[in-house]
């Protein structure tokens, strides 16, 4: 059995990516990419003129179909991203509707409510 709500996982190790979107995602999804290993480096989001510290043990979750991401280098030490995706075409294949897109209220829905 597949342990992951996602059905890709790739590992970058030391290697720069270049600025792209994640085409194959639906717009409604977000990917999850974990850094780890030694590193300094930094995450860029171009279309929202970004940039995050992205040191060993940072989750961050993207729109990566949406938002031009990159990593353009890495410093000292050993460089390891872990990315989690869904690909489109799964729902697809299997006829499931895409996810909607997340709202604030679905995010913060149980501390709203009262």
């Amino acid at each position: 059995m597949w342990p992951s709500i996602y059905v890709g996982i790739d590992v970058i190790v030391n290697q720069v990516t270049p600025p792209h979107r994640d085409g194959a995602s639906a717009p409604s999804l977000l990917d999850l990419v974990v850094s780890l290993g030694t590193h300094d480096a930094s995450f860029h989001v171009s279309d929202l003129g970004t940039i995050f510290d992205y040191p060993p043990g940072t989750m961050l979750y993207l729109a990566g179909n949406i938002l031009q991401h990159s990593v353009p280098k890495w410093g000292k030490g050993e460089g390891i991203a872990v990315a989690h995706y869904m690909k489109d075409a799964v729902h697809n294949i299997f006829g499931v509707a895409r996810p909607a897109f997340t709202q604030q209220k679905d995010l913060l829905g149980k501390f709203l409510q009262g």
